[in-house]
């Protein structure tokens, strides 16, 4: 049974544990209670030989196409600039990381370093009038490369 010490200490976890930054600058530019599709994969090809043979050698990466769901966003992020130049077709590639930090949020865990990405769809956003800062419930980037970096 956990003593009291031991639920205050611990608990509640923080909601928000993944923190985007746009363009390796060092700053937050959102925050969410998660991410999908951190995955990396590559095609095969299957080349048959004229015996019966079939190899299949590697091909191509895969598209990345990476989900941060319910999450908060600074009044100054250039997330929404950045939705905006991709609507008009002027699409800005940029290096973005994200970054998986403890329960306090003071020590990094998990490093996702994203290359050549952009958003292809933002939705359920809300602002407020009083911070500035708005919520989204999904923020939908697709991207060229992934690496991870543990620390």
């Amino acid at each position: 049974m956990a003593t009291a010490e031991y639920v205050n200490t611990d608990y509640p976890i923080p909601t928000y544990r993944f923190v985007l930054d746009i363009d390796g600058d060092g700053k937050t530019d959102g925050v969410f209670s998660s991410v999908s599709g951190l995955e990396l994969g590559i095609d095969t090809i299957e080349y048959k030989d004229g015996t019966g043979q079939a190899v299949q050698p590697p091909g191509q990466r895969q598209p990345l196409s990476i989900t941060l769901r319910r999450g908060t966003i600074p009044k100054d992020s250039p997330l929404f600039a950045w939705l905006y130049s991709v609507s008009e077709n002027k699409v800005d590639k940029k290096d973005c990381t994200i970054t998986l930090a403890d329960e306090s949020g003071a020590t990094n865990l998990v490093t996702w370093n994203i290359t050549d990405a952009f958003p292809v769809k933002l939705s359920g956003q809300n602002l407020d009038g009083s911070s500035g800062e708005g919520s989204v419930e999904e923020v939908v980037l697709t991207a060229d490369r992934l690496t991870v970096i543990f620390h």
